[in-house]
């Protein structure tokens, strides 16, 4: 940092919280360097985190929306680039079925009824009403992803939490 001529800064040791009361006055012990305080450390906690049990949101097939309106439903309600949705709109027609995402129950819940509440796809006459979604257990229930089910990375890895 710059100064202007006679003016000179000047910083103090900064006081640590861990440190006992009363420990600013006390001598240092030799083993500790002129300066410093020492330091208790505290005991660490491991708390572990109840994760809550991954479901997918599945959008299903039907011959009543085109492509541009999945992609339009994915950009919009899950933030999907162009791009991945054309990819996911393809599997969807193909396979029937696509992952959109992998979340907890409450929100895969919440997401799934984004879909069915997004709307008729406008560009089809004949389009009755939004597509439909279920939500499942992301790996068959109490089973080990194995990558098998035909249903596994379809999602694209995506969380959303």
């Amino acid at each position: 940092m710059a100064s202007s001529p006679g003016i000179y800064l000047t910083m103090a040791a900064p006081a640590t919280l861990d440190a006992p009361a009363g420990s600013q006055n006390e001598t240092p012990s030799p083993s500790e360097p002129q300066g410093q305080t020492a330091t208790q450390e505290r005991p660490q906690t491991h708390q572990q985190v109840e994760q809550l049990p991954p479901y997918n949101v599945v959008l299903l097939n039907d011959d009543d929306h085109t492509y541009e309106y999945v992609i339009e439903m994915l950009l919009r309600l899950f933030g999907i680039e162009p791009g991945r949705g054309f990819l996911m709109a393809k599997m969807v027609d193909a396979q029937g079925r696509v992952n959109i995402v992998t979340t907890h129950k409450e929100l895969a819940e919440l997401r799934r009824d984004q879909i069915h509440a997004f709307g008729r796809d406008q560009r089809i006459m004949a389009c009755k009403g939004s597509m439909s979604a279920i939500i499942e257990p992301a790996f068959g229930g109490d089973d080990v992803p194995d990558g098998k089910d035909g249903n596994a990375g379809q999602g694209g890895g995506e969380r959303d939490r």
